[in-house]
């Protein structure tokens, strides 16, 4: 098993990772019943997207010899109502690290082949922004 799931009450959730004991809490958002005070479940996978295209980028990185610590992903998911899904998720990354433009291609190639966003549906529409300073 990778993770427990326990519902807690309120449309919360608190999700526990079996190996390490960290555990994160899930709302309902506003939209749709919830409070809104936590990650939706929605957001989780959004935000899954840029942790996955970041991690598997830094592992490319180390590699190369190149530091991306500082890169940040700025997420935004839309959502549809009919049926009520995740219909476009934004992700604009600000790389940091001094790297030539090949390892600049190199380095998005890898982002764009991370595990998350290969388990994506092809429906959903995926804007993905790389801005290197």
């Amino acid at each position: 098993m990778t993770s427990i799931v326990e519902y807690k009450g309120n449309l919360r959730c608190e999700s526990t990772h079996l190996k390490s004991s960290d555990s994160f809490t899930t709302d309902a958002p506003v939209d749709n019943n919830g409070k809104g005070e936590a990650f939706s479940p929605t957001d989780t996978v959004a935000t899954a997207l840029a942790s996955c295209m970041l991690t598997v980028m830094g592992i490319k990185a180390e590699e190369m010899g190149v530091n991306l610590i500082g890169s940040v992903a700025k997420v935004t998911k839309t959502m549809s109502a009919s049926p009520r899904r995740i219909s476009q998720i934004d992700v604009e990354l600000g790389m940091k690290g001094n790297c030539d433009h090949r390892a600049q291609l190199i380095l998005e190639r890898v982002a764009n082949t991370c595990p998350v966003l290969n388990s994506l549906h092809p429906e959903l529409l995926k804007n993905i922004i790389f801005n290197w300073g």
